[in-house]
C-alpha cells in the first residue's frame, strides 16, 4: 500500500502530538479525591443528565464510528442510518422499564441485578460473557485508530496500536470514571465537528454540490434500500428496524458501560433526562457520520476513487486518506488525533467497566473478606484495569481478520449480546422464570447463535433477536418443569411489583 506520509507536515505530527497529551492530562487530573470505589467506577454518583448524554453517546458513537460510518456509507450507501429507527424502541424500553431496576437498589452493575432475580450462576454467566464480548469489541476499538493512522502518516500498525493501549490505561487505571467521562464529552465534540468539516469541504469540491452527490449515489446504487423480508440480505429496512431493536437493546439494557454511566447520575430522573437526551444527540450525529460516507463515494467518482487505484487497501481507510490528501496543513493531524483520542476514550470507558464488572461481580463475592478496604479494593481495581489494558491490546492485532469494523463489532454484539438481553427481559418480564430456566435458557441462546453466525449467510441485524428471543422461549419453558419462584423474593425484580421506595425515587 502507498503511504503519503509527504502529506503529514511537521505541523500536522505535533499538533496530534499535542492533542494526545492534553487527553491523557485530563484523564490524570482526576486523580484526586479518589478515596472508595464509588468514587473511582461512578463518579461519586453526581453526573447531571447532558454529561450522561454525552458520555454514553460517546461509548457507543467514538472512534469506531468515525471510521465505519463514513467507510459503509462509501462502500455500501448510507441506509445503515436507518438503524436509529431502533432507538426508538430500545430508549423508552430502557428508560422507563430496565433502568428503576439498576438504579433504585444502588448497584454497582448490571449482573448483580440477575444474582438477585436468579442465582448467582446466571449473574456470572452474564458477566463473564460481557467481559468475553467487550473485549473483543475493545480490540476494534484500538485497531480503528491504528488503520487510521498507519494509512496518514506511514506508522506501523503494530507500533500505533501499542501507543493507543498504553497511553489509554494509563490515564483510566489514574483517572477512573470522572476522567472517562469528560474525557468523553471533549472527544464527542472535536468528532462531530470534524466529520461535519470534512462533509463540507468534500461537498465544495464537487462541481454539483449536494444535487450531485445524490446524483452520483442514486446511480451507484448507494441510496437504494432493501425492503426484502429475506434474512439473508445483509441490510434491509426489517433488519435494521426490528433485529436491529435487540441489537440496541444490548448496549442500551445490558452493557455495564452504558449502565455504569447511568448509574452514575445524580438520581433516576437525571439519568432518564439523559437517555432522551441521548436519543435526541444521536440524529444529527449519524446523519453527519453516515452522510460523509456518501459525500465521500460521491467526491471520488469525480476524482478518482483510491480503492480502485490501489491507493487504499480497504474501505474502512477512506475517511484518514481523504483527510490527509484534501485538508490543509495542520487540520489532518488534528482529525487524526481526534480518532485516535477518541477511540481511546472508548476504550477507557470499557476498560473502566470490564474492571467494575470482575470486582464487584468476582472479586468481591469470591473473597469474602472482613478486612476488605475500600483502599484495598481501589488498588485492586487499578491492577484489573492495567491487565484488562494489556489485554485489549493483543485483541486489537486479531480484529483485522473480523470483515469491516462496522460488521466486526455488530457481530460481537449480536453474537454475545442478544442471549444476554434475553436474560434481563426474562427476569423483569416473566414472573414464573426460575434461575435454572434462564441459565439453560440462555445456553440453548448461544447454542442457537454460534451455527447460525458460522455456518449460514443470515445477517449480522438479526443475531441479537435470534439469541434474545431462544433464550426467553427455552428459559420460560423450563421453568414452568420447576416449581415457582417465591413472590416474595420478586418484589422489586419483576416488573409490576416494585417497591414502594421506587416511586419516590423516580419523583
Amino acid at each position: 500500500m502507498a503511504h503519503l506520509t509527504h502529506h503529514f507536515t511537521w505541523l500536522d505530527y505535533s499538533i496530534f502530538v499535542a492533542y494526545l497529551v492534553g487527553t491523557v492530562a485530563i484523564g490524570l487530573w482526576f486523580v484526586k479525591g479518589q478515596r472508595n470505589l464509588d468514587e473511582y467506577l461512578l463518579a461519586g454518583r453526581s453526573m447531571g443528565s447532558v454529561l450522561v448524554a454525552m458520555t454514553v453517546l460517546a461509548a457507543l458513537f467514538s472512534g469506531i464510528s468515525f471510521l465505519a460510518a463514513p467507510s459503509e456509507g462509501y462502500e455500501k450507501g448510507p441506509a445503515f442510518y436507518l438503524v436509529n429507527l431502533s432507538f426508538f424502541v430500545a430508549t423508552p424500553l430502557t428508560a422507563l422499564v430496565v433502568l428503576p431496576f439498576y438504579y433504585n437498589s444502588k448497584f454497582f452493575t448490571a449482573y448483580q441485578y440477575l444474582e438477585a432475580r436468579f442465582s448467582v450462576q446466571v449473574r456470572t454467566v452474564a458477566s463473564a460473557s460481557f467481559i468475553a464480548r467487550v473485549l473483543l469489541w475493545l480490540g476494534a476499538a484500538t485497531y480503528a485508530p491504528a488503520l487510521a493512522l498507519e494509512q496518514a502518516t506511514g506508522m506501523p500498525l503494530w507500533f500505533t496500536i501499542l501507543v493507543t493501549g498504553v497511553l489509554t490505561t494509563l490515564y483510566t487505571t489514574f483517572g477512573g470514571m470522572r476522567a472517562v467521562i469528560w474525557t468523553d464529552v471533549m472527544q464527542l465534540v472535536v468528532l462531530f465537528g470534524g466529520q461535519l468539516v470534512i462533509a463540507l469541504v468534500a461537498i465544495g469540491r464537487m462541481p454539483g454540490g449536494v444535487d450531485q452527490v445524490i446524483e452520483l449515489g442514486k446511480a451507484g446504487g448507494r441510496l437504494d434500500l432493501s425492503m426484502s423480508l429475506d434474512p439473508t440480505v445483509r441490510v434491509t429496512l426489517w433488519g435494521l428496524l426490528i433485529g436491529a431493536t435487540f441489537m440496541s437493546l444490548v448496549q442500551m439494557a445490558t452493557d455495564q458501560v452504558s449502565v455504569q454511566r447511568y448509574l452514575s447520575a445524580k438520581s433516576l430522573g437525571e439519568a432518564r433526562r439523559g437517555l432522551w437526551l441521548k436519543l435526541i444527540m444521536t440524529l444529527p450525529v449519524t446523519f453527519v457520520f453516515y452522510g460523509t460516507g456518501l459525500v465521500l463515494y460521491a467526491y471520488y467518482q469525480v476524482h478518482g476513487d483510491p480503492l480502485q487505484a490501489g491507493r487504499i487497501t480497504k474501505a474502512d481507510q477512506i475517511l484518514p486518506y481523504f483527510v490527509v490528501n484534501e485538508l490543509p496543513a495542520g487540520l489532518p493531524g488534528l482529525f487524526i488525533a481526534a480518532i485516535y483520542a477518541a477511540s481511546m476514550s472508548t476504550i477507557s470507558a470499557g476498560i473502566n467497566s470490564l474492571t467494575s464488572a470482575s470486582l464487584v461481580d468476582f472479586y468481591q463475592r469470591l473473597w469474602k473478606r472482613p478486612d476488605l478496604s475500600e483502599h484495598h479494593q481501589l488498588k485492586i481495581a487499578r491492577w484489573l484495569t492495567l491487565v484488562y489494558g494489556a489485554l485489549v491490546i493483543l485483541l486489537a492485532f486479531l480484529v483485522q481478520h473480523l470483515g469491516t469494523l462496522l460488521e466486526a463489532t455488530n457481530k460481537v454484539i449480536g453474537l454475545v449480546g442478544g442471549p444476554l438481553v434475553g436474560l434481563f427481559f426474562l427476569g423483569i418480564l416473566v414472573k414464573r422464570a426460575t434461575g435454572r430456566g434462564a441459565l439453560i435458557g440462555w445456553l440453548a441462546g448461544l447454542g442457537v447463535l454460534l451455527p447460525v453466525c458460522f455456518l449460514t449467510k443470515v445477517s449480522f441485524l438479526w443475531y441479537a433477536m435470534i439469541g434474545c428471543l431462544t433464550t426467553m422461549l427455552v428459559g420460560y419453558v423450563v421453568s414452568l418443569l420447576e416449581p415457582a419462584p417465591d413472590p416474595a423474593k420478586l418484589k422489586g425484580l419483576v416488573i409490576g411489583q416494585k417497591p414502594a421506595e421506587d416511586e419516590a425515587a423516580s419523583r
